[in-house]
């Protein structure tokens, strides 16, 4: 079985102060409606052989937010392996974007389980802007990586 690989787009902005907001989306579903520690994500999603990771980046993030992904250069952030075996590898770039005008792509799951009755859910419930240590604690364990090599490609810890 080959291996689960993901791609995905974390955007960030500068502050009036000088700091850093990166844009994080909650992840939608019965599993994670009621965490929020641990339960925000890159928007991310899986590609095949036939797709690079970096278009999969672009489409997945139009998929999940339901924006054309914002143009601007791509800082490779690298991959990190998520506690599922799947590999993740994110790029940033320097964008700004109104959460209130993302419109989510949704996935469909049978809830309750065992019901046999197939529900709709967002695939991100809702996002947000956050510092990097305010989005530190927010993302899954494995994500938290890409923070911080942001935060070192930009020049320091809160950059």
């Amino acid at each position: 079985m080959p291996e689960k690989r993901s791609a995905g787009l974390l955007l960030y902005r500068r502050t009036a102060d000088g700091g850093t907001e990166v844009l994080i989306g909650h992840m939608g579903g019965p599993f994670w409606s009621s965490r929020s520690d641990a339960a925000w994500s890159v928007p991310k999603g899986e590609y095949g052989p036939d797709e690079t990771p970096e278009a999969a980046a672009r489409r997945e993030f139009e998929e999940e937010l339901g924006l054309p992904a914002p143009d601007g250069e791509h800082i490779a952030l690298g991959e990190v392996r998520q506690a599922n075996g799947k590999t993740v590898t994110v790029w940033a770039v320097e964008a700004d974007l109104d959460p209130q005008r993302m419109v989510p792509g949704t996935f469909t799951m049978e809830w309750p389980r065992g019901s046999g009755v197939l529900r709709e859910f967002p695939e991100l419930d809702r996002v947000g802007w956050f510092t990097l240590a305010e989005a530190a604690p927010l993302l899954v364990a494995s994500q938290r990586a890409f923070l911080e090599r942001l935060a070192a490609h930009l020049g320091g810890p809160g950059a």
